[in-house]
C-alpha cells in the first residue's frame, strides 16, 4: 500500500504526467454498463396492467410486468405544482429495499390532481391540467408519452430501453427461501423464480475486478434504464462535470456521458468521462419550448445521446427541406445508473427561466454569498508559513491590486491533520488572520474529508469512538491513503455525523480559527489514492447502503455540513463561504464549487467557459476555473487572458500546483501586472451587479452566467454559441481565449437590439456577427440597450472597504430610448436580509425621466452609499437636468455630453441610493 501512494504521489506531485485514461473505467469495463448498453432498441418485454391501476387525487399506481422474467413493477406518476411531472419505478416486491435519494429534493414536492380522461384495453388517457397537457400511458408494450394539443413533448421507453434488473439470490451460494416465504408467493413470484433459474449469468453480475480491485456484489446486478425521446430537439445541455462544450454531443460512435465523481489527475478535453461532480439534470431545447429531465439517482449513472440529425451538414439538412423530407429532429436519450430505483423529473418549461424555477422548486436555488467571496481570491499550493501571507498581502497593496480572500492548502496543517495548524510555520494563527481582518480580507483554509489515522489526534479518536467512519465490507472502518498516508473516512450520510463534523467549527473547537476564516472542501469525491479509479471501494458500507448506492452524494453531504458549521459558529447569524470539488443536485444550496485540476493551456481556458455554463443550467451558478491553470506555468499572455476571463466569471481565484513557479500578479513586469490590475479592477467596479445577480439567482433559481440562447430562445444562431455568455441579461462577454489573435468574432443578439462596449461606448446593432479588434488589453464586453447596471468606480484594497462608497449608473437606451434595472443593497454577511432588512430598488428611464422606485416598501435598511454619477448611452442632449426628491425638492444637476459618441453624464447628483427620486431631461 505505501509504495502505491509513494507512487501515486510521485505522479501527482511531477506536474508534467496527462490523464491515464486505463486508471478509469469506459463503458465497456463496467460491467452493468456494458449489459445495459447490449440492449438495442425494440420492442419493450414491459407491459402495463391496466387492471392494477389505482387513481387517488395526488397520484397514480400502476404495475408494469416484464414478460420475459414475469417481474413485477412498480409506476407511480405523480402531476406536481409548477408544470413537473414525476414518474418513479420500483420493483412491486424486491428482496430487500432498494436505495431512494434523501436529502436532495428541499420537500416532498407539493402534488396537483390528475383527472382520467379516458381508458380502454389499449391504454389510459390522464389530464395534467395544463393547456390541453395530457399523459398517454400505453399497455403493450408499456409507453408513456406527454402531448400537448397535438404535439408530442416528450416519450418515455419508446425505443424499448426500458430494462430493471431485480434483486435475486445468488443461485450458486444461497440455499432455498425459508419454507414460510414460499408459501407466501403467488403465482406471478412463482413463475418468476422458474424464469430466473433460466437466466444467464453475465460476468460481472455478482463481483468484478477492475485492474488490481474486486468489487464484491452481494447484491447481484441491480441496474436500471429508462429511454426518452425528445421530438423537435437538436440541442440538449447540461449532465455537469464534463470537460466538453456546451451542446452535448451524441455518443453513438463512443462512450456514454459518464456521471461519477472521482479525482481525475489532469483531465482531458473534449470527452464524455466522468469528472468531480455530477448532476443528473438535462435540459432539451428548440426554438418552441424548453424542457428538462431530473434523473434522481446517486449510483454511477452513464448517459447516451442519439439524434436523428447528428452528422448532417448545413447543405444536408437544407437539400431535405428543398425535397420535401418530412422527418421531424428528434433526440434520444437514454439513462443507465447501476443501482437504485428510477425517479424522474420531467420539468415541462415552456421556457427556459420556467425549467430554471422548476428545478429550483424541487432542490432549491444558488445560496447567497457573502459580498466580499465575489471578488478575488489569491491561492497556491501552498503559501509557506505566516511571513509568506504577510508578504503577499502587502504585495497587493504595493501594487494596488484589489483582493478579498487569501487561501492555504494542505501544508498548513500540523501533518495533513485538518482542523490544525503547523506549529512551526503557522505558530499564531490568529495573529495572522488579524493581520488581514484588519485591512478588512479574509481567508479559507482547507479542510478535507479524508482523516488522518493517528491515535494522538482528536478528530479520529472522535470519530473512530463515535463509530462515524465508513465501513468496509467485512464491518471494520474503512482505510484507504490519501494526503495523510493512511486515512478514513467519515460518513457524511449520516445526519448526527454531520451534526458532529458543523459543530468541530466552532471557535472553541478549531483551535486558532476566526471569523474571517472560511472553509474549502477538496478531495470529497471522495479521492482515495489506492482505491479503484481513485475512489473509495463500491462494496464499502453507509449503515445498510453500500457506496455504489451513494457515491456520487459524499460531496454534497460534505459540503453541507462544513456549510452548517459555519453558520452555527456564528449562532446563526452570518452567511458561510464553503468551496467544493465534488457535487450533486442541490449542492447549490451550500456554496461554490470550480472546475478541478485544470491545467496551463490555452484550451483548458476556453472550456472554463462551457463548463461553468453547464453548472449553471442545472443551478450551481457559484462556479470558476483555477485562474492561470493549477498544473503547468502560463506564459504572461495567457496568464494576463485568463484573468480577463475569469474576471468575468462568478467565481474568480488563482490557484497553482506546490511545483509550479510563484504566479503572483506583479511577478511578471510591469506592463502584465498592469493589465492584470485592470482586469482584477474591473471586476471590482461590477460588484453591485454580481450581488444583484446572485440575490435574483437565490430567489429566483435563473442562472448568473448563462448562454445567450436562454435570453435569446428563439434564435438559432445562439444554441450553441459557447465562446461568448451572458451575466445576467445585460451583459454579454466575449473573452480573448485563442493565443496570439488581433480579432475575435462576437455575435450580438437581438434582431431589434442594441449594444454599447463598455468600454469605448461604441453602439452596435444585434442580430449580428460583430468582428471586434483587439489587443492584449481587450475584454469584449457589452451592455444590452434598454439596460441599467450600477457600478462603484472608486477601486479600493477589498470589497469591504468600498461598502459605504457611492453608485455609478450605467443607463443604455434601447431603441425606443427606455430602459431599466436594479439596485439591490444589503449589510452583505449577514441572514438580516431574510428579516427584511435591504434595499432594492426599480431603476427606470422612459420620457426622459429616471427615476429609483421602491421594489420592496416593507424592507427597512439603511445606506450610507449615494449617486455620484449616472452615465446615460445613446442620449441626446438636453437643455437642462433636473432632480426631483421625494419630499418634492428640485435642483439641478451638472452634466456633460459627449455628441460624437451620444453619451450623457450626470456629475454628483447626491441622492441617496435608498430614496425615492426622479431625474428629469429636459
Amino acid at each position: 500500500m505505501a509504495s502505491a501512494l509513494v507512487l501515486w504521489l510521485a505522479v501527482y506531485l511531477s506536474g508534467t504526467w496527462a490523464v491515464d485514461k486505463g486508471n478509469f473505467k469506459t463503458c465497456d469495463q463496467s460491467s452493468f454498463c456494458k449489459r445495459q448498453r447490449a440492449l438495442k432498441p425494440g420492442e419493450s418485454p414491459y407491459r402495463a396492467l391496466l387492471e392494477t391501476m389505482e387513481l387517488t387525487n395526488t397520484r397514480l399506481t400502476l404495475q408494469l410486468i416484464n414478460d420475459n422474467n414475469k417481474v413485477h413493477l412498480l409506476l407511480e406518476l405523480y402531476r406536481l405544482q409548477g408544470n413537473i411531472t414525476r414518474v418513479k419505478i420500483n420493483e412491486l416486491k424486491p428482496l430487500k429495499p432498494r436505495y431512494e435519494v434523501p436529502d436532495v429534493l428541499i420537500r416532498e414536492p407539493p402534488t396537483e390532481p390528475l383527472s382520467l380522461l379516458s381508458q380502454d384495453e389499449n391504454g389510459v388517457v390522464l389530464s395534467l391540467g395544463v393547456e390541453s397537457q395530457r399523459v398517454i400511458i400505453s399497455a403493450r408494450p408499456f409507453r408513456l408519452d406527454i402531448v400537448e394539443g397535438h404535439e408530442v413533448l416528450m416519450s418515455l421507453n419508446s425505443r424499448g430501453l426500458l430494462a430493471f434488473e431485480h434483486l435475486r439470490m445468488r443461485k450458486d451460494t444461497q440455499a432455498d427461501p425459508e419454507p414460510e416465504k414460499k408459501e407466501e408467493a403467488d403465482p406471478d413470484n412463482q413463475a418468476e423464480t422458474a424464469k430466473e433459474e433460466e437466466e444467464k449469468v453475465e460476468e460481472g453480475m455478482w463481483e468484478e475486478t477492475f485492474k488490481s480491485h474486486s468489487d464484491g456484489k452481494p447484491n447481484g446486478p441491480s441496474s436500471v434504464s429508462l429511454d426518452f425521446s425528445l421530438p423537435g430537439v437538436e440541442h440538449v445541455y447540461g449532465i455537469p462535470e464534463h470537460a466538453d462544450t456546451l451542446r452535448l454531443k451524441t455518443t453513438d460512435n463512443g462512450d456514454p456521458y459518464r456521471l461519477y465523481n472521482l479525482d481525475v489527475f489532469q483531465y482531458e478535453l473534449y470527452n464524455p468521462m466522468a469528472l468531480y461532480g455530477a448532476v443528473p439534470v438535462m435540459l432539451a431545447h428548440h426554438a418552441q419550448r424548453t424542457t428538462g429531465v431530473f434523473w434522481l439517482n446517486a449510483a454511477e449513472t452513464w448517459v447516451d445521446i442519439s439524434s436523428n440529425t447528428a452528422g448532417k451538414t448545413v447543405f444536408g439538412k437544407m437539400l431535405d427541406y428543398v425535397q420535401g423530407s418530412s422527418e421531424t429532429p428528434q433526440t434520444d436519450v437514454r439513462w443507465i445508473s447501476e443501482s437504485g430505483i428510477i425517479d424522474v423529473f420531467i420539468m415541462l418549461g415552456p421556457t427556459p427561466k420556467d425549467v430554471f424555477s422548476q428545478y429550483a422548486s424541487l432542490t432549491g436555488t444558488q445560496s447567497f454569498p457573502p459580498l466580499t467571496s465575489l471578488g478575488y481570491h489569491q491561492c497556491r499550493w501552498n503559501y509557506n508559513d505566516q511571513e509568506d501571507v504577510q508578504s503577499v498581502d502587502a504585495g497587493f497593496d504595493e501594487h494596488d491590486i484589489p483582493y478579498d480572500f487569501i487561501w492555504l492548502d494542505i501544508e498548513h496543517t500540523d501533518g495533513k491533520r485538518y482542523f490544525t495548524w503547523d506549529p512551526h510555520k503557522f505558530a499564531t494563527p490568529k495573529e495572522m488572520l488579524q493581520g488581514i481582518m484588519d485591512k478588512k480580507r479574509k481567508m479559507v483554509a482547507i479542510v478535507d474529508p479524508h482523516i488522518k489515522v493517528d491515535s494522538n489526534y482528536k478528530i479520529h479518536n472522535e470519530i473512530r469512538s463515535r463509530g462515524f467512519y465508513i465501513k468496509n465490507k467485512d464491518g471494520g472502518d474503512y482505510e484507504g491513503w490519501c494526503w495523510p498516508g493512511s486515512a478514513g473516512y467519515p460518513d457524511f450520510t449520516r445526519a448526527d455525523m454531520r451534526a458532529w463534523w458543523a459543530s468541530m467549527f466552532a471557535y472553541d473547537q478549531y483551535e486558532g480559527s476566526m471569523e474571517n476564516l472560511y472553509t474549502w472542501n477538496d478531495m470529497n469525491e471522495p479521492s482515495v489514492f489506492n482505491g479503484p479509479e481513485v475512489t473509495m471501494h463500491k462494496d464499502a458500507m453507509h449503515g445498510d447502503w453500500e457506496h455504489r448506492d451513494v457515491h456520487n452524494l459524499y460531496g454534497f453531504y460534505v459540503q453541507m455540513a462544513t456549510a452548517e458549521g459555519l453558520i452555527q459558529r456564528s449562532g446563526g447569524v452570518e452567511r458561510p463561504f464553503v468551496l467544493t470539488r465534488a457535487f450533486f443536485a442541490g449542492s447549490q444550496r451550500y456554496g461554490a464549487v470550480w472546475t478541478g485540476d485544470n491545467a496551463a493551456e490555452w484550451d483548458h481556458l476556453k472550456i472554463s467557459i462551457p463548463m461553468c455554463l453547464s453548472l449553471g443550467l442545472v443551478g450551481i451558478s457559484f462556479c470558476g476555473a483555477d485562474v492561470g491553470g493549477f498544473f503547468k506555468s502560463p506564459s504572461t499572455e495567457l496568464l494576463v487572458r485568463w484573468y480577463q476571463t475569469g474576471a468575468y466569471q462568478p467565481f474568480f481565484r488563482a490557484h497553482a500546483h506546490l511545483d509550479t513557479p510563484r504566479r503572483e500578479p506583479w511577478l511578471f513586469g510591469p506592463e502584465n501586472t498592469a493589465l492584470i490590475r485592470d482586469a482584477v479592477r474591473q471586476r471590482y467596479t461590477l460588484m453591485p451587479y454580481w450581488y444583484l445577480q446572485f440575490y435574483q439567482a437565490h430567489h429566483t433559481g435563473q442562472p448568473v452566467m448563462r448562454p445567450l440562447w436562454v435570453e435569446y430562445p428563439q434564435d438559432p444562431a445562439t444554441f450553441a454559441l459557447d465562446d461568448e455568455f451572458l451575466i445576467g441579461r445585460d451583459l454579454l462577454v466575449h473573452p480573448v481565449t485563442e493565443e496570439g489573435v488581433r480579432g475575435v468574432t462576437a455575435y450580438l443578439p437581438g434582431k431589434d437590439e442594441v449594444w454599447f462596449d463598455v468600454h469605448t461606448f461604441q453602439k452596435h446593432n444585434g442580430a449580428q456577427n460583430l468582428y471586434i479588434p483587439v489587443t492584449i488589453s481587450s475584454i469584449p464586453v457589452f451592455q444590452r440597450g434598454g439596460s441599467i447596471i450600477p457600478r462603484k468606480l472608486r477601486v479600493r484594497r477589498s470589497s469591504s472597504c468600498m461598502e459605504h462608497d457611492p453608485y455609478s449608473l450605467y443607463v443604455a437606451l434601447n431603441p425606443q430610448r427606455t430602459a431599466e434595472g436594479e439596485l439591490y443593497i444589503d449589510d452583505g454577511h449577514t441572514f438580516n436580509y431574510e428579516k427584511k432588512e435591504f434595499v432594492h430598488r426599480r431603476l427606470s428611464f422612459a420620457n426622459n425621466l429616471l427615476s429609483s422606485v421602491d421594489l420592496a416598501p416593507d424592507a427597512q435598511f439603511t445606506t450610507h452609499s449615494w449617486i455620484e454619477r449616472i452615465i446615460i448611452l445613446g442620449a441626446s442632449k438636453p437643455s437642462k437636468v433636473t432632480l426631483k426628491t421625494a419630499d418634492g425638492q428640485e435642483s439641478h444637476i451638472d452634466f456633460e455630453f459627449d455628441a460624437s459618441m451620444s453619451v450623457l453624464t450626470l456629475r454628483k447628483p447626491g441622492m441617496n441610493s435608498g430614496a425615492d427620486w426622479t431625474v428629469m431631461l429636459q
